[in-house]
This record gives structure tokens, sequence and C-alpha cells, in this order.
């Protein structure tokens, strides 16, 4: 029996057919690069899609680059099976590339055509061998040895890391301020608190001192009331012991025989009947209510203005110069020493000042600084846009006293000397900026010290500055009115 050939092939040999095939099989005519989306034409032959419409834009005539044959169709149809096979055919020299840099120990060859990387394309920037040179791809390009190319761009990417790390620098620095500025959020949290619970812890024991009293007022008197009533019933009790004698006494001589209670009557009717002491038998008026708890809360109240204080201008410890310290209550600044509070944007860092936690735009308002025997000063009021940062000026107006003259000054006007008598040890200040008036004179004894007039258009902030402390924001004196309704009038 006659042995026919094999006719077929396996499949691994058909396989292996396929990844033998040259290079130029998968190579476009027109490129000389492996396909890229490819596309068939009728007259068989495949081409990149892209390299057949530049060719047919530059012809101005749909012709087959190979043969010449002409097609008046619209676009091709894609050759879905060649764009396969070039895709094995791609990662198949990738892996074999790979396996040849691993054994080699090198990197530098190209992917696709397994050369050494020699060069470097201007215009794709990426790194090729000379075998892409010739490539369609590259054509009209500009290229520069790999090693040129290198330390080119090693010179451009030096240039571009100093402003990144000057911006490192930056953020590393932002960085910290913002841990400090935490901490210090938890260091003015847990200093408030404590402020706060202090405040409390006095009202709590006046209000207890006060509590204790007015019921140690009303155990008095109910004790008073009762000693006296306790006295009364003692005498009572005496007399009604007394009375209680003689009537059982009188009782037994009823019950006698007729000439024995004759004898005894003369007696009877002689004595008085009236036996009891003649104490005042009327009652004791009750506990005095209304006097302990008729507008009970307001005479608290009322007291309680003896023990708190009222402070017109709080200064805002976010907005103090790094060399000052404020207060406990917020009314004074002295000498900050050597802390160093975050540089928050409303702190001011050149200008030693320090402004209030309210700012004004309407009305009348007043206010005393206590400036002591400070020798170095400045108040008055700014405007609320006055740049906190760098030695840039905003609108001010202001007096102070500096190397023993007494000036006023304005960001509108010069400086003016000011005569001085007398050395004030309180200063108020009176603004009413709907007329546009801030005037300045002595607390003690009301004299003028001066004046400005301005139409003042800004929110104007209180603002005091030294560099001798201390210097104070006093106190106003609180009182407490009644008014009477029209009812009552």
């Amino acid at each position: 029996m006659a042995v026919r050939p094999n006719a077929t092939l396996s499949r691994r040999d058909r396989m292996a057919s396929k990844s033998s095939r040259p290079e130029e099989d998968y190579s476009c005519p027109v490129c000389h690069d492996v396909f890229k989306c490819p596309v068939l034409l009728s007259c068989s032959h495949s081409f990149c899609n892209a390299c057949l419409q530049n060719w047919w834009r530059e012809k101005r005539i749909k012709e087959c680059p190979v043969c010449k044959e002409i097609h008046s169709t619209g676009d091709p149809p894609r050759n879905l099976a060649l764009k396969k096979l070039c895709l094995a055919f791609i990662q198949k020299r990738q892996r074999a590339s790979k396996r040849q840099r691993t054994s080699s120990g090198s990197e530098d060859l190209c992917g696709l055509h397994a050369e050494k990387l020699k060069l470097f394309c201007l215009e794709c920037q990426q790194p090729m061998c000379v075998v892409c040179l010739h490539s369609e791809n590259h054509t009209d390009h500009r290229f520069r040895h790999i090693d040129k190319a290198a330390l080119e761009h090693k010179v451009e990417v030096q240039k571009s890391l100093k402003p990144l790390r000057e911006k490192r620098k930056f953020f590393i620095k932002v960085k910290i301020n913002c841990d400090q500025t935490v901490e210090h959020f938890k260091a003015q949290a847990r200093h408030t608190e404590t402020q706060i619970k202090e405040q409390f812890k006095k009202l709590h024991q006046f209000l207890q001192e006060e509590e204790e009293g007015s019921i140690a007022t009303l155990r008095e008197e109910e004790q008073e009331k009762s000693r006296m009533m306790m006295e009364k019933i003692e005498v009572l009790n005496r007399d009604i012991l007394t009375l209680s004698n003689n009537i059982r006494a009188i009782e037994e001589d009823l019950r006698a025989e007729h000439i024995s209670f004759l004898q005894n009557y003369t007696l009877l009717t002689l004595q008085d009947p009236q036996l009891v002491s003649g104490i005042d038998m009327a009652i004791h008026s009750g506990i005095d209510v209304a006097k302990h708890l008729g507008n009970l809360a307001y005479r608290v109240w009322n007291k309680m203005k003896d023990i708190v204080s009222y402070t017109p201008v709080i200064l805002d410890p976010n907005t103090a110069h790094p060399n000052y310290v404020l207060s406990d209550d917020l009314t004074s600044v002295g000498d900050g020493g050597s802390q160093k509070p975050p540089d928050n944007p409303e702190r001011f860092n050149m200008f030693p000042f320090v402004v209030g936690s309210e700012g004004f735009d309407s009305g009348s308002h007043s206010w005393d600084v206590e400036v002591g025997d400070n020798t170095n000063w400045m108040l008055g009021v700014l405007a609320d846009s006055f740049p906190r940062k760098g030695r840039t000026l905003g609108k001010f107006w202001r007096i102070g006293l500096y190397e023993g003259k007494y000036t006023a000054c304005s960001s509108l006007e010069l400086v003016i000397d000011l005569s001085s008598k007398k050395k004030p040890q309180r200063i108020r200040v009176q603004l009413d900026w709907n007329e546009g008036k801030l005037s300045f004179s002595d607390a003690d004894n009301n004299g003028h010290i001066h004046t400005f007039t301005h139409t003042f258009t800004d929110t104007l902030l209180p603002y005091i500055c030294t560099r001798t402390f201390p210097l104070k924001m006093l106190p106003d004196k609180i009182s407490v009115t009644v008014e009477q309704s029209a009812a009552s009038q």
C-alpha cells in the first residue's frame, strides 16, 4: 500500500511557518516599518492607513503605491488578519529583544529592531537605532547622538530641578508653619478653656456665697421668730396650768354641800377671775417671704457688678506682633520675650501693632488707654485694610510719645507736634464715625489733646503700639438703672 505524502501541516508547523516569515512580510511598502492599522486594496496590496492616505493626498489620485492600479471606491477596508499577524510579530520581537537584553545585561537595544540605540530623534523625543533612521516615520526628522542628546537633556532637567527644589523647600517651610499653627491652636484652646473655667469658677463661687448668705438670713429670721414664739408658748403653758388648777378647785366647791358652798361663796366671788399673766396674745407676722424672694435675681445681679468688669476694647491676640504678649483678660500688652507664635495672615510681622477684636463702621465709641510712665507709645485707629505683612502703610490716625515729644499723625497728614504741660496717665479716645471725628483727651481732667476730622469710609480698628511696656485698655464703670414703665408713672 502506497504511503501518501502528508498534505496538511500540524498546527505547530503552521505557527512555525507564520513566525518564520521574513520581516518584509510585516512591513508597509511606503514607510518600510511594521504595519500600523493596515488596510487592504482591491489589488491585494496592504498599507498602513495613514501612509496610504498621505500618499493619495500627495498624488491627488487614488492609486496603489505598488502596482499603480486606480481605486475609485471609498475608504479601503481594514486588514484585520494582517493586523493580528503584525501584533504577534511585534510581541515576538519584543520578547526576543528582552531575552537578549537580559542575557547581555544591557537595555540599550531598540525594541523594534534589536539594534543598539545610538541616536535620539529630536521630533519624537525618543532613542532610536540606525535602522529606525531609514524609516518613513522619521522622514525629515532631526537627530542627535545619544550621548550628546542625553547631556543636553540632563542640563535642561538640572535647570528645571532647581525651582522644584525651591518649591519643595517652600512647601516644607509651609508644612512646618502649619504644624506649629496646629500646636498653637491646641495651646490657645487649652489656655482659653482654663481661663473660661477660672471665670466661671469665680461666678459660681459668688453665686454660691450669695445663695448661702440668702439662706442664712432666712434661717436667722426663722430662728428668731421661732424663739420669740416659744417664749410666748412657755408663758401660755404656765397660765393654762394656773387656770386649770383654779377651775378644778371651783368645780370641787360646786360639788360641796349647800351650807359649805355658801360659806365659801363669798371668797369665790371676791377672787379675780383674770388669772392669765396679761401677755400679748397677738400672733406674730409670718416669715418675710417678699423680702427674701422679691427681685432676688436682680439684687444678686446688681451685686455682681462689683466683681465683673466691662472693657469697651478687647485686644485680638491673633493680630499681636510676635514681640507682644497679652494679659489673660486681653486688655494689656507686655514683652513677649522669646515666644514664637505662628505667622498667621492677620498677625503684624513688621510693625509692633496689636488691634482690637471689634471694628467700628458707624456710631460713637469711646475707650480709655492707660499709658502711665511709658515713654514710647502710639495709639489710635487704623483701617481694617491696613497691610499686616511688610512695611507698606495703610490708613491710620494716631497720637504718640517718642523721645519726650507728643505728636499727632495720620496717613493723610504730616506729623504735628503737640504741647502738653502735664504728662497724661490715661488717654481717652472718642470716635464719632458718622461725624468724621477722632478726638484724644486726658481722661483724668478731660483736657483736650488733639482731634482729627475726616470722612471715614473704612471699618476702623482701635490699635496700640509700644516698645516700653506696659500699655493697658481700661474698663468702664458699670452701673445698674431701673426704668419705670409708663403705666407705673
